[in-house]
């Protein structure tokens, strides 16, 4: 990380993979995942940041992640024709969860302001300050957005009799 003309590099090396995953978890398609991830490593690169250690690059990598996911889903061709992708993702060389994948789709298919919350509190490990922080809300919103996102969660796992 000393040479910022390989900053970029360094964050991708190390935080490639989150990004990715964040971006699937946000906007449910593995194409569109792979296109923000490399808009991210891309801004980055031509806009290089200074940041005080890893854990504030990789909060600063995923905010911009879900800001990229937000835009895509507000943007004309995706709220008029929906995700590009149809295909099927069990070759992907990511794991979101240990489990069977229910679990993920599940999380998958709830709305992004739920899902992005569940996300980054349960896959990344992020608090709900840390998380009002990237997504630029207060921490009483995140934290109702993650009680909600969780009984929703929990209601359509009932209903398939998975708990």
């Amino acid at each position: 990380m000393n040479n910022e003309d390989n900053i970029a590099l360094y964050a991708f090396r190390k935080f490639g993979d989150t990004v990715l995953r964040a971006a699937y978890a946000s906007c449910g398609s593995y194409a569109e995942a792979e296109d923000i991830t490399q808009d991210v490593f891309l801004l980055l690169h031509s806009k290089p940041q200074e940041f005080n250690d890893d854990e504030h690059m990789k909060a600063w990598l995923l905010r911009v992640t879900i800001n990229k996911c937000k835009n895509l889903k507000r943007s004309f061709r995706i709220s008029r024709t929906g995700s590009i992708e149809t295909e099927d993702i069990s070759g992907a060389t990511y794991e979101m969860a240990v489990d069977d994948g229910s679990l993920r789709q599940q999380i998958e298919a709830l709305p992004e302001k739920y899902a992005s919350v569940i996300y980054l509190y349960y896959y990344e490990g992020y608090n709900t300050r840390e998380i009002a922080e990237m997504q630029g809300k207060s921490e009483n919103t995140v934290g109702s957005l993650l009680r909600r996102g969780r009984e929703k969660l929990r209601l359509e796992l009932e209903k398939e009799g998975a708990i």
